[in-house]
């Protein structure tokens, strides 16, 4: 199995944050003048968390995520990753898209696949091969190496992706609504392996999703966004146990308590000051509470 990442830092060991996301703004010009998506977002990721991102649509989540990435400038604030700022993608941080087709290279096997940011990082082709392997046992792919993403199902698509990001060993993974796409049983499945993955590893992961749901089931902790212009509303804890099954959890009391409080606070955000205002670029379809879009 691939090793857990361990602290990198003298502040990682004394238990100072891993990510610092501090007073974060972006303000988008369109031809009609100025659109705030993200007005004043700060908080902090340990190592080893995992957070999940959840906010009504168009709260500016996959904006937020791109500044945290590196893939886009804040208009104002900053993002620090190991007391380092972020302003280009870090070597340290890895992020799954929803979109994982578009991710994968049809035309390069599954291995391939997963080796490619190690061959771009001039990693020597042993332990490439080691991680690559690794990565693709930790996900349960390690049967089908040779096979094309054109071949797979969905889920497995995904799961491919999520291992090329497990091999590149980043501190941080960063992952957008990574399960959207794939049917409801396949969710599941892959919402625990996300929770393997993170025990198994000990990476530290702030995963988006529309899902409510999926936020208390996955998470040690949910963070609320309000409607655009975005700030946070609310970070809740997670006080589920730490071994977590898809039947057991779901129909405990505690678990519905905390579902309801998530959908409460999603539902205040709705009716926010910032219900009205026109959704950031990058906002999505409506959805439902199950994540299902909404007509």
């Amino acid at each position: 199995m691939l090793a857990k990442t361990a602290p990198h830092t003298a502040a990682e060991k004394r238990g100072e944050p891993l990510l610092s996301v501090r007073g974060v703004q972006k303000i988008y010009q369109v031809d009609a003048g100025e659109i705030e998506a993200v007005r004043n977002l700060t908080f902090d990721l340990h190592p080893g968390e995992l957070a999940c991102l959840v906010g009504p649509s168009g709260s500016g989540k996959t904006t937020l995520l791109k500044c945290i990435a590196g893939l886009m400038a804040p208009t104002s604030g900053e993002v620090i990753l190991s007391g380092q700022p972020v302003t280009s993608p870090p070597k340290d941080m890895a992020v799954v898209f929803q979109e994982y087709g578009r991710s994968l290279f049809p035309w390069m096997s599954v291995r391939d696949n997963v080796e490619l940011p190690l061959k771009n990082a001039k990693m020597p082709k042993a332990e490439r091969n080691k991680l690559v392997h690794e990565a693709l046992e930790a996900v349960d792919l390690d049967h089908v190496p040779g096979s094309y993403p054109w071949q797979l199902s969905g889920g497995m698509q995904q799961r491919v992706a999520i291992a090329r990001a497990v091999a590149y060993q980043p501190k941080v993974l960063l992952m957008d609504e990574p399960f959207a796409a794939v049917d409801a049983q396949t969710r599941a499945d892959l919402e625990d392996l996300i929770r393997h993955v993170w025990k198994t590893l000990g990476v530290t992961i702030l995963f988006v999703t529309h899902d409510i749901d999926e936020s208390v089931y996955l998470g040690e902790r949910v963070i609320i966004l309000s409607s655009s212009p975005t700030v946070i509303q609310e970070d809740i804890p997670i006080d589920l146990p730490a071994e977590r099954d898809q039947l057991t959890t779901r129909s405990a009391p505690r678990f519905t308590e905390l579902r309801g409080h998530v959908y409460e606070q999603i539902q205040i955000a709705k009716r926010g000051s910032g219900a009205d205002t026109e959704p950031a670029p990058d906002a999505e379809p409506a959805r439902d509470a199950a994540g299902k879009e909404a007509p």
